[in-house]
This record gives structure tokens, sequence and C-alpha cells, in this order.
């Protein structure tokens, strides 16, 4: 059998729904005459999964998949087994072998196991095209770094853009903002409070406590999870860590804070925007802005339903903000770019998007616009090679000379600011 319930949940739901473009790029990576092996990472509950399954259906030629989530975790013997029976069918076919391990991470010593077949692959021109993926950001991240080094190409999936959930769920824009881009829980989204208990407990929950709490070297759990209960209630904002000490309840530094802030990035979960300065030296250690990669996240935590969220205007602001940020960050990964935010005094721009000598200085208005955007103004000032752009409700072009995107627009082609 090959499929997990977690992953049945929501495929029932979506009809089959293909991520396509993820699809494509994994199929040709795969299909190609360079060999390396293809490793899946992103966060939990967005269809990995599903997706490599639906490849592994269409695949023309011998194909192995297994999982590693099993009762009894499997030894690194296990992973021999399977090598050798891909070797076994390449050799007697004579062509592309294709073989999938799921949840890899769950085996002690996988990344030093991979390396030797791997390795003894390519000097006996065994044609076997190799797929690894888990659930663990941390445990695929640090086994990638520390053995694998030159032998892999990365696949970054991240949770569902607006245009697939739109194509998939039919889900309005407003509705996306509040419930997010995880598609098994977007089954749930009917049902309000089923669907932010699935949200706490089987998804953040299990980040924390399985993916981060039992593989780090976290002294003060109590500590690191209050940090996330503030992060998660200050969604797009600048909190300074000494700030973050202030509201939390147990003794710590801002080190430890900094740290735990890293932690739920790696884990990714939210992205740490530092703030710009237009010199490298002076970004490294500022107060970061914080941004949560995906809105469900967000309002899962907050108790509050869609409407009183939708009627909150300036906590509907911030989570329009923050779901800007979070399309900008899966862009700035995209294109090798960098996201920062910008502040002076009382002035301040929502983001900084550095690609290559582009420097975009970009404003984000959920509601009417009534005066003048002065931090952007204030911004091109400083920065003459800035292009400014604004993110906002209106359909206009412009808005005070600044270049102006329609959020709807940018949201169903985030691509089109560049």
């Amino acid at each position: 059998m090959l499929t997990r319930c977690g992953d049945l949940l929501y495929n029932m739901h979506m009809k089959k729904y293909v991520r396509r473009h993820l699809y494509n790029e994994l199929e040709k990576s795969l299909s190609g005459r360079v060999n390396f092996i293809q490793a899946v990472i992103g966060p939990r509950q967005i269809g990995k999964t599903t997706l490599i399954l639906q490849l592994y259906d269409n695949w023309q030629g011998p194909k192995i998949y297994d999982t590693a989530d099993q009762p009894d975790i499997p030894s690194f013997e296990w992973i021999g087994a399977l090598w050798s029976r891909a070797r076994n069918e390449c050799k007697k076919t004579r062509r592309k072998t294709l073989l999938v391990i799921d949840e890899i991470q769950k085996v002690s010593n996988w990344s030093t196991v991979v390396k030797r077949y791997f390795d003894e692959d390519r000097r006996f021109n065994n044609n076997i095209r190799a797929v690894i993926l888990g659930s663990s950001a941390l445990l695929m991240q640090k086994g990638l770094g520390e053995s694998l080094a030159g032998r892999f190409e990365l696949h970054r999936h991240n949770q569902w853009a607006y245009a697939e959930c739109r194509e998939c769920f039919n889900l309005s824009l407003e509705k996306y903002l509040y419930f997010g881009g995880y598609p098994g829980a977007l089954a749930l989204r009917r049902d309000e409070v089923r669907w932010q208990r699935y949200m706490r407990d089987s998804l953040i929950e299990t980040v924390l406590s399985k993916d981060i709490l039992l593989l780090s070297q976290v002294t003060k759990p109590v500590l690191f999870k209050q940090t996330f209960g503030v992060a998660v209630s200050n969604p797009a904002q600048v909190m300074s860590y000494q700030k973050m000490l202030g509201i939390l309840h147990d003794a710590g530094n801002a080190t430890t804070i900094a740290s735990y802030l890293s932690l739920l990035e790696n884990a990714f979960l939210l992205k740490l925007a530092e703030r710009w300065s237009g010199a490298r030296i002076r970004q490294k250690g500022s107060t970061p802005k914080i941004v949560f990669l995906d809105n469900g996240l967000v309002t899962s935590m907050s108790g509050m339903g869609f409407k009183p969220v939708f009627s909150d205007k300036s906590y509907w602001g911030r989570l329009v903000e923050n779901a800007v940020g979070a399309q900008l960050s899966f862009l700035a990964q995209k294109y090798n770019a960098e996201l920062f935010y910008w502040q002076e005094r009382d002035y301040e721009v929502d983001y900084v998007l550095k690609l290559g000598s582009k420097v975009f200085g970009i404003e984000v208005k959920s509601g009417y616009i009534d005066c003048p955007v002065r931090g952007l103004e204030l911004f091109k000032s400083r920065y003459n090679n800035c292009e400014p752009v604004v993110i906002s409700g209106l359909k206009q072009s412009s808005i005070n000379s600044n270049r102006n995107i329609y959020l709807p627009d940018f949201f169903s082609r985030p691509e089109m600011l560049l």
C-alpha cells in the first residue's frame, strides 16, 4: 500500500490535484542525464508524499517505494535492502530505476548509508534514480549537510499558494488569508472549531514537540513554547528580543530567544526578516521582523473565527501584510534573493527585496489609502536604486507615482512583482 492516512484525508477532497510546477521540476531532474539524489524538504502536511506518489504512479520503468514510518523504526540495513532491490531491477531491465524512500530521517545514520550506496552506484554506473523525503525539516537538513554535500538536488515544497488553493478548493482570497495553505487542514475549513483544533494539535504541536524539542538542544522547553506563542500573536511585527523577554514569564536572555526563533525558522514555520541598512555588516543581528509562512498558523492560534477576524480591520491588515511577506519569502528562496524590512525613526517600509542589483521597496496597504506612503518616499530618497512598489486593495496602476499592484493580482501571480 503506497499511501498514508494523513495524505489520504485531503487527497480525497483534492480529487488527485497535482502541484504541476513542483511535479514537473522533480520529474525533469529524475529523467535527465545527470544523476543526483533528489531531496524533497518542506513543512509537514503540505503534500510532499502525495506528490511523489503521483510521480511514482506515472513512472515508466522499474520502481520501488517504501517508508520508514512503521511501528518498529527500521535500521540502516533496511535502506541497504531497498537499494539492493533497486539494483537488481536495474540490472534485470537495463532501465532507469526509481527508488523512493519516505520518512528517511527516522532511520539512524541514514545519510551515511545513502552516501555509501550512491557513491557505489556512480562507480559501477548503476542507473538508480533516488528520491528521499521526510517530515522532520531539522533532521533532513542536518543529514544533507553532514554527509551528502555535492550529491543531491534540493526541492523545497512550501505551503500552498493562493492560486493552488483557489484552483483545488475554490477558495476566495479572503478565506485564503484566514485559513492559509495547508491542504489537509483546508478539508476541514467548513467547521472552524475543528479546523483550528487540527492545526493546533496535529500540525503545530507536532512540529514543536517532535520536530524541534526532541531533536534540538532546547534547555527551556516552556520558554521555547512561550516564544512561539508571543511570535504567533504578533505576525509581521518588528519585535526586539528584549521586548519579547518582557512579555515572557520564564527567565531567559536575548541570545536564547534568538536561538529559539531560529529553530522555528528552520522548521519552516516563520521567516526572520532582518533590518535593511544597505550595509551587510550592520544588518546581522538586527531586530527581526517576524513573518509566519502561512496565515493558518496565526489564525488557528488566535481562537477567533473568520468573521470577527475579517471585521477587525487592524488585525486583518496585519494578516494581509504577513501573507505578502510569506509570498515574498518564497520568491526570495526561488530566485536567490534576500528579504528585509526598513525602519528609520517613525518611518518604515514593510519589506525590502534585494534581487541582484535590484532593490524593491514594498509597502502593503490592505485598505483605503488616504495619505502618501511617507516611509516609501523617504526610502527612495535614501537609496537611488530602489524600485518603489505598493501592494494594495486598489486596482489603479500607481499610487503617488509609485507602481501599484492589486492584492488579488499579487497573490495570484507573485512573480509579477519582478
